[in-house]
């Protein structure tokens, strides 16, 4: 009989492995949800549309992104936390709030914008496939998207969150892209600086999608929902004695949403700023497709620079698609009240698998109709700009709810940010359809 206090040889064993486990590990474990959430917001709609910024505005488009980043670390860190106290996605929570008409119109509208941003993003894939190899582009949409599905569906949660960190690194290659297009221009004879003159319609469309791209519903669909099912079998935050328990799940859930927004704004960056030394130093200024703004990269920043940015989107859609569709997926679930998860297995939660099965079949579809990817790619990122502020203004009416949040709640400047965050975004899309209206 072991005596009292004394430390039995497993319990010893297992405190040496967590002494000597190497720091790295031991870092990327308190990196999950919010990570994951960063390295997918930088998708094919989002490199679309900060190409066009870097190309219509030029550096000037990094600003925007100074003012986006303390929004997206509060909204996402926002729906993290309501993921956490509630154990489920911001729809249930929506759900148990509001009428079931309103809850119904917000998910068909994330749903749709999904499936748009979905379809352009293997659109966008597939075009830099054949441009790179040559072959049939329907083929390829047909192929990245049943490859993406399967990633989410076959690896499940702990799996395809571990593959999602180490895939991430893959997006430094846009910072080599702009490393190498700022030292390859610097060698071409300099041109003239174009004379160019933007229309208001332009310059707020471009300011609602870069926004509606690092600021999207499906992010907080996303990131929301991973928190919940990570927080299956923890200990519950509504009593007081898990207080501290809450206060260690809260540095979590900030350290985690701000290294993953930060890895989304850096390479946002990068790709703006490729785009302005190049295209817009050059006087190109209106960018239609994916291929052509690869091809205009590889003529004025060279053949390297043209294949890391190829590579680069084909990156971020096996990152992101999977995204968009699991996250309509559990949009539709926690509306309907299915079983949801990535955690379960197919047949445990039939409906909602179907439902990952059907985004991206949808997807597929709208690239037999030739839809043109970079279009769709801007045009899905202000429609995520646009619905953003109402889905925003219903997560802080959940999130101020202290008997919702328990020991969560929101502090008093996360809860300034976060309502700043929708009036901003409100302004924004008001704006855009004031200027686009008759």
């Amino acid at each position: 009989m072991d005596r009292p206090g004394a430390v039995s040889p497993g319990t010893g064993h297992r405190v040496l492995q967590q002494a000597v486990r190497p720091w790295h590990r031991s870092l990327l474990r308190q990196f999950g949800p919010g990570l994951v959430t960063g390295a997918a917001d930088d998708d094919p709609s989002g490199i679309a549309t900060y190409s066009q910024a870097g190309a219509q505005l030029g550096c000037a488009g990094c600003w925007i992104l100074l003012l986006c980043y303390p929004m997206m670390v509060a909204t996402q860190e926002i729906s993290a936390r309501i993921g956490r106290a509630t154990g489920g996605g911001i729809v249930a929570a929506l759900r148990t709030r509001y009428p079931r008409w309103v809850v119904y119109l917000v998910v068909a509208m994330i749903a749709f914008a999904n499936t748009v941003n979905l379809g352009a993003d293997l659109g966008a894939m597939a075009e830099v496939s054949r441009l790179l190899i040559g072959g049939p582009r329907l083929a390829y949409a047909a192929l990245f998207g049943t490859l993406c599905a399967g990633l989410l569906i076959r690896l499940r949660l702990r799996l395809y969150v571990r593959f999602v960190k180490w895939a991430a690194l893959s997006l430094s290659v846009y910072v080599l892209a702009a490393i190498h297009a700022a030292s390859s221009w610097n060698a071409l004879p300099r041109l003239p600086a174009p004379s160019i003159s933007l229309d208001r319609s332009s310059i707020v469309m471009l300011i609602v999608a870069v926004m509606g791209t690092t600021i999207s519903p499906y992010l907080f669909v996303w990131q929301s929902s991973l928190e919940g099912e990570r927080a299956c079998g923890m200990p519950s935050l509504r009593e007081r004695d898990a207080a501290v328990v809450a206060g260690e799940e809260a540095r979590r859930i900030r350290a985690d949403t701000c290294a993953g927004m930060a890895v989304a704004t850096i390479v946002a960056y990068a790709v703006i700023v490729t785009a302005a030394w190049t295209l817009h130093a050059a006087g190109i200024t209106a960018v239609e497709t994916t291929a052509q703004a690869a091809e205009q990269l590889r003529q004025l920043a060279g053949p390297l620079t043209h294949v890391l940015f190829s590579l680069g989107i084909l990156a971020t859609g096996l990152l992101a698609v999977p995204m968009l569709a699991g996250s309509a997926a559990f949009a539709v679930g926690e509306a309907l009240g299915w079983p949801v998860g990535l955690a379960r297995m197919p047949n445990e939660a039939p409906a909602f698998h179907g439902c990952i099965l059907a985004a991206t079949a949808a997807g597929i579809v709208m690239n037999i109709f030739g839809a043109n990817a970079m279009r769709a790619l801007l045009w899905s990122a202000v429609i995520n700009g646009v619905l953003a502020a109402p889905v925003l203004v219903a997560m802080m009416l959940v999130a101020t709810r202290r008997e919702t949040m328990g020991w969560l709640a929101l502090s008093p400047v996360l809860t300034m940010l976060g309502w700043a965050t929708a009036a901003v975004m409100a302004a924004a899309a008001l704006t855009l359809l004031v200027i686009l209206g008759p």
